[in-house]
């Protein structure tokens, strides 16, 4: 076997099981501490780490930068004020599987945005998504549980993002992702502020939360360097549907840690979700940059 072929797909699996560990923490912070907390932890170890990373590489930073890189962020941050708000109060496998669903918005989104109209099979695709989707998020409005349409709103955020980076190839990735993160930080922040919830039941904050924080914020930024690695040396395309493997890592973390038991409605909707986003990031329908949760 060509060991550099196979290269990019491990670092992909090791990215999509770093990413993994991270929902996995986020869920089990929801005890601990709210959900603004877990994304300010998410947005400002990363954003130290990658400013770290550059200043050693001399790769300067951008403040302000363009239009296009201030749309990727505020897009991203959406969406990960959005996930987190989601892991605290559904499966994280669930939200795993919605929030892959952003290669379908992105090939509606091309439309307007770029004009490239939908085929007939894109359509398909797009239906057999939204079915699946209903079918996971039934279960969760019949017990008064909205969450699901959070994690649907990210997956929408993740889409209008990564068309955004289109515009942002001679860009660093290190000042990419340094912007995204002091941006997604303002959101989290803001979300801390304005946004009240009930208090977790294990308050007041004990080292574990601190320990499972710092975990959320290395995870993060473990995938995230994996992912660009992925990118970098593999089939774009490719690459990207080994991404959903991270859906397969939830659905095991689930049922090992959470002893969850997943019901035919909620299997028929990861599929109905799962095989279009495949076969729509194998044609190109789809982004081939990495993205942030």
């Amino acid at each position: 076997m060509n060991t550099d072929s196979t290269r990019p797909y491990l670092w992909m699996l090791v990215g999509q099981f770093a990413f993994a560990i991270m929902a996995t923490l986020a869920h089990a912070l929801k005890d601990y501490c709210g959900w603004q907390v877990i994304a300010v932890g998410r947005s400002t170890i990363p954003m130290v780490l990658i400013a770290l990373l550059a200043w050693w590489a001399h790769v300067p930073l951008v403040i302000w930068g363009t239009r296009s890189l201030w749309i990727r962020s505020i897009a991203g941050s959406i969406s990960l004020v959005c996930t987190f708000f989601a892991f605290t109060r559904m499966p994280i496998s669930d939200v795993l599987t919605i929030t892959n669903l952003f290669p379908v918005w992105i090939a509606l989104l091309s439309w307007p945005l770029l004009g490239m109209r939908p085929s007939s099979t894109t359509w398909l695709a797009i239906v057999s998504g939204v079915a699946g989707v209903v079918l996971i998020q039934q279960p969760h409005i019949a017990k008064g549980n909205l969450a699901s349409f959070a994690a649907l709103a990210s997956s929408f955020c993740s889409a209008v993002a990564m068309l955004g980076l289109h515009r942002l190839h001679g860009m660093d990735t290190r000042a990419i992702v340094f912007h995204f993160s002091s941006v997604s930080l303002l959101f989290s922040m803001s979300a801390k502020l304005f946004i009240q919830g009930s208090p977790p039941p294990n308050a007041p904050w004990q080292w574990i939360t601190v320990a499972m924080l710092l975990g959320v914020g290395v995870s993060a930024t473990v995938g995230q360097v994996c992912l660009t690695k992925a990118f970098t040396l593999g089939d774009p395309a490719k690459v990207a549907v080994v991404g959903l493997t991270q859906v397969g890592f939830g659905v095991l973390i689930d049922a090992v840690l959470w002893s969850r038991s997943f019901e035919l409605p909620t299997v028929l909707g990861m599929i109905l979700i799962l095989t279009p986003t495949a076969w729509l990031m194998l044609r190109g329908g789809a982004s081939a940059e990495p993205h942030d949760e």
